[in-house]
């Protein structure tokens, strides 16, 4: 055992990089490339990747597809960096908020030539890191280090071998008692990624029986609603009304998972909430920002139920794709429990998609 990271570690790092606008070096089959995202993107940076060498944007299909730009590699789109694009330019390109009022961006020359998965890599990099998915890329000749002094620490990724989409494993850290409105006999759990990545926690009413199927729900955190009492969504009395079931009954596991915005973090739910006051509704905002319709990880409360002792749920939740991420993940749902509260006139639309576009059984 060395002291060096772990490829997961260095992947983490590799987030937290992106996060403060310092780009990494992304190694996959000989071939290389430095990678900025380009929401986090300084002028001085810019102009620094630009000097070394030609560069190219990429974006995510579904981006690709509102720009009008060809995705000829599939699940997304590159494109030559014009010469004459500036840093306001490309972030245009990456925020969607601004197209109505900018609509026409292109013409954009897409690239089909070469290969496209250490973009591909930059672009889950990007989207793991709750950032904008429109990443800058400055290809590398093969097996060829950053020309001049330009390798200034970053952090490099050999991608070779490695799993970006590998379910993340789970160690806990600490429980504790906390009497709660739903219940006095409530206790807390933390867990922690082994890769130092986000928390996640467990909240366990009374002592459920690790033998007998437990009711359960996997709950995304929302701050509008869970906090704020938002009346754009149903999250919040959602969470208050399972807490309250388990009250009820005396025992259950409220799985509380940080997964902001279907996956796609705080910030990006926010931009979201600005696209669907020009119109759009849930699914198309999200499509618009480059996401798909869910990013969320639903393994990770497989993960948690069974580090807990849990085999079987029956699980609170309007949604089918829970469940069956669940049974796909080796934990047996007897019961799907529905969870109809929280619709007002605010929310009406957003609930409507959620019925018609992700099939939530409301």
């Amino acid at each position: 055992m060395t002291l060096a990271p772990t490829p997961a570690e260095r992947l983490t790092r590799a987030r937290g990089d992106l996060r403060m606008g310092v780009p990494v070096v992304l190694h996959l089959g000989g071939q290389g490339a430095v990678v900025a995202a380009v929401e986090t993107l300084d002028p001085a940076r810019l102009g620094a990747l630009r000097a070394l060498g030609p560069t190219e944007v990429a974006i995510t299909a579904r981006r690709a597809e509102t720009l009008k730009a060809r995705a000829y590699d599939g699940d997304l789109a590159r494109f030559a960096l014009p010469e004459d694009a500036d840093l306001r330019w490309l972030l245009s390109v990456a925020d969607p908020t601004g197209d109505l009022g900018t609509p026409m961006k292109g013409p954009f020359h897409a690239l089909r030539d070469g290969r496209a998965d250490l973009a591909r890599a930059a672009l889950l990099l990007a989207k793991s890191a709750h950032l904008l998915p429109s990443v800058l890329l400055l290809p590398l000749p093969a097996d060829a280090p950053l020309p001049g002094a330009a390798d200034e620490g970053l952090t490099h990724i050999l991608l070779d071998g490695l799993d970006l989409d590998e379910a993340a494993t789970f160690d806990p850290v600490v429980s504790a008692r906390l009497p709660m409105a739903a219940s006095r006999a409530g206790r807390v759990h933390v867990f922690r990624p082994e890769d130092g990545g986000e928390e996640h926690y467990a909240v366990e009413i009374g002592r459920p029986d690790r033998d007998q199927p437990v009711l359960a729900r996997l709950h995304s955190a929302c701050f509008t609603g869970d906090v704020l009492g938002s009346l754009k969504c149903d999250c919040g009395p959602q969470l208050r009304a399972a807490l309250a079931r388990m009250g009820e009954e005396g025992a259950g596991v409220l799985l509380y998972l940080n997964q902001e915005g279907r996956g796609i973090g705080l910030a990006n739910k926010m931009r979201a909430y600005a696209l669907q006051d020009q119109g759009f509704d849930t699914v198309e905002a999200n499509h618009r920002l480059g996401f798909e319709d869910d990013e969320r990880d639903f393994r990770i409360g497989a993960h948690l139920l069974r580090r807990m002792g849990f085999s079987a749920v029956r699980l609170l939740t309007n949604n089918p794709r829970k469940v069956a991420m669940m049974q796909a993940q080796g934990i047996t749902v007897v019961d799907r429990v529905p969870l109809r509260v929280g619709q007002t006139d605010e929310n009406a639309a957003y609930l409507a998609t959620k019925a018609a576009k992700s099939g939530h059984l409301l």
